[in-house]
């Protein structure tokens, strides 16, 4: 009896102590703060700091837009602010409460949530949004979540989600999605290869009229019309239909020709470069050819047709002079195949010599 009567001795104390601070909240031994439906429209002040659990439910509590809601509570771990038809989350209103780790804001009429409102949340551990009016999900609130594990947001507008938004609900092990007005057509995709993974079939489609009431996990892409605008994507989750026909020849699927433009694009890459490369060969040995062509030298002072009058015959006679002409001839012609002559390069004084001096040689 003694136990029992030490209990209730401390619960009506506290009791009394309430009463006589001004506030109309219930305490128990445990840290417990019990302010539902006593219709206020703000959090008391007047509680004890060391509460670790505070109902604000069905209130109708304003909350302020420039400072946070509660002040003084720094060991507070849960906190119910569910049916408050006037609520409105403003940036930062939750940033003193480090240690929570409950928040339940169901019933809100939340229609949005600032990127900012869950601020300074880092343990938080199970946030409670259904049945509220969420019809786009910005899902980058969720980011200073760092600990965050259920994430409920069941009953509100959704139709449908992006592809980032399920990328960073990955990190959240439970999301529950049911209830909200999903739309089966080919944006959803995404959100039937996310619900797939996560073996979640009660999340059910509400329009178009002939998909209503079936689970969006177990259509494919044709149910959800994009059979043609996804052609092209690889199919992660079915394998490829292939045909036998009547003569036990198999046909592979259809679309799949497309794939092969990088051999196209390789092909051409090559084909112009070694191009490039010929041309640039021919080029070398045309350059080679004209500068070999214009190397000349100067015609050797013994004339290449007659032979000088000065000359002493004892060294020079008709034939080796003949024999030397044909051979000078010959090395001119080899070396000097282009045809030009270059002004003044033979000088007057080595022309060679003219009819009337060669009669007069040979008369002498």
């Amino acid at each position: 009896m003694a136990p029992t009567c030490l209990l209730c001795w401390v619960c009506s104390l506290l009791c009394a102590w309430s009463v006589v601070m001004g506030h109309p909240c219930s305490l128990d031994h445990q840290g417990w703060a019990n302010c539902s439906g006593k219709n206020l429209q703000h959090a008391p002040s007047s509680l004890p700091r060391n509460i670790t659990s505070l109902d604000l439910s069905f209130n109708s509590l304003v909350m302020p837009h420039h400072r946070t809601l509660l002040k003084h509570f720094p060991s507070l771990q849960s906190l119910n602010l569910s049916s408050n038809a006037k609520l409105t989350l403003s940036p930062a209103v939750f940033s003193n409460l480090g240690a929570l780790r409950l928040l339940d804001l169901s019933s809100c009429s939340i229609s949005h949530i600032h990127m900012d409102t869950f601020k300074g949340l880092g343990n938080l551990h199970t946030l409670l949004l259904r049945n509220n009016s969420l019809q786009r999900f910005d899902v980058p609130f969720l980011l200073p979540l760092k600990a965050l594990f259920h994430l409920d947001l069941q009953h509100n507008a959704l139709v449908s989600v992006d592809p980032w938004s399920l990328q960073l609900m990955e990190m959240v092990p439970q999301v529950h999605l049911e209830g909200n007005p999903w739309a089966c057509d080919c944006s959803a995709q995404p959100l039937q290869q996310w619900l797939r993974r996560r073996r979640a079939v009660q999340v059910t489609c509400v329009s178009p009229p002939g998909l209503r009431g079936q689970a969006i996990a177990a259509l494919d892409s044709r149910d959800l019309g994009c059979q043609v605008k996804q052609r092209f994507a690889r199919e992660l989750t079915t394998p490829p239909n292939i045909t036998v026909t009547e003569n036990n020849s198999t046909a592979l699927p259809a679309g799949k020709g497309g794939r092969s433009w990088p051999y196209l694009v390789g092909f051409l890459v090559t084909a112009i470069g070694i191009s490039i490369l010929i041309a640039l060969a021919a080029k070398c040995k045309l350059a080679h050819k004209n500068f070999a062509s214009y190397r000349h030298r100067p015609l050797p002072e013994i004339s290449s047709i007659g032979c000088s009058p000065m000359e002493d015959s004892s060294s020079w006679d008709r034939g080796s002079c003949g024999s030397h002409s044909i051979t000078d001839a010959a090395d001119l012609q080899a070396e000097d195949d282009d045809g030009f002559i270059e002004d003044n390069y033979i000088q007057p004084s080595e022309q060679l010599p003219t009819k009337e001096e060669r009669q007069l040689h040979r008369s002498i």
